[in-house]
């Protein structure tokens, strides 16, 4: 089950995601065009390895924390570049038309920022390079579910090659996709493994960071539009209406 799309309508250019979009492209080009050797060299210096920075490696070959952030600009192939990406375009310029390109942006790197360091500190003994914009996405998606709790989200789901497509609240599907997450991420917390997988906290750290800094970065009633009755304010309720409120902008 993916996102196809989402109902939401946007008044602004997704500037912000675009650029997003080509610099995680444009890295991954480049990541691409290293020979084997090189490639390594170059995913120790700029993806997320948490014991250079929690465990044994600390002492030995300390990081930069820039990694915190450069980790997720870079992706382990093709596919995971294409799904990231397309989440991204999914439910980014919804959120970017309500924040702004530049507090998007912002929001968006603070939430990359959670996701690494949730993950560095769920396994600081891993010498397994962390990649990837899923969990600054997952920020995306938090932000999202709180901005718009009523909007709905297209759901494709392949079916003996046969894609099927239905609609579901995207706060249901925030809770469905969390679970997917916290469930494994739980499972698995503090077991070591000598090959790479899915950082179920970077999602887990992302999206949290989303859900609860959203109330706090959407722009400012007078620079935006009237709320449609399925977007909601900041999470409450569906109709727009604040608590103890009368109208759309209570």
């Amino acid at each position: 089950m993916m996102p196809y799309g989402q109902t939401i309508p946007a008044r602004y250019p997704a500037v912000a995601v675009w650029t997003l979009i080509a610099a995680c492209v444009l890295a991954f080009l480049h990541q691409t065009s290293l020979p084997p050797r090189l490639l390594e060299v170059f995913l120790f210096h700029y993806a997320l390895v948490p014991a250079r920075f929690f465990g044994p490696l600390a002492a030995i070959a300390p990081g930069d924390p820039m990694v915190f952030l450069t980790n997720m600009f870079l992706h382990g192939g093709w596919l995971h570049l294409i799904l990231n990406m397309w989440t991204l375009w999914v439910f980014g310029p919804a959120v970017e038309d309500r924040l702004g390109s530049l507090r998007f942006l912002g929001f968006y790197l603070v939430c990359g920022l959670a996701a690494s360091s949730a993950h560095a500190l769920a396994n600081p003994d891993s010498v397994i390079p962390a990649l990837g914009a899923s969990g600054a996405i997952a920020g995306i998606i938090g932000c999202y579910a709180r901005f718009f709790p009523h909007a709905r989200l297209v759901m494709m789901v392949p079916v003996l090659f046969i894609p099927l497509f239905f609609e579901v609240r995207a706060i249901v599907f925030a809770a469905v996709w969390f679970a997917m997450q916290a469930i494994p991420g739980i499972v698995e917390f503090g077991q070591q493994t000598d090959s790479g997988g899915i950082a179920w906290w970077a999602h887990i750290g992302g999206f949290v960071a989303g859900l609860m800094l959203a109330p706090l970065v959407h722009r400012p009633r007078r620079g935006y539009r009237r709320y449609y009755r399925d977007e909601g304010i900041a999470g409450f309720r569906p109709d727009g209406r604040r608590i103890g409120g009368r109208g759309p902008w209570g």
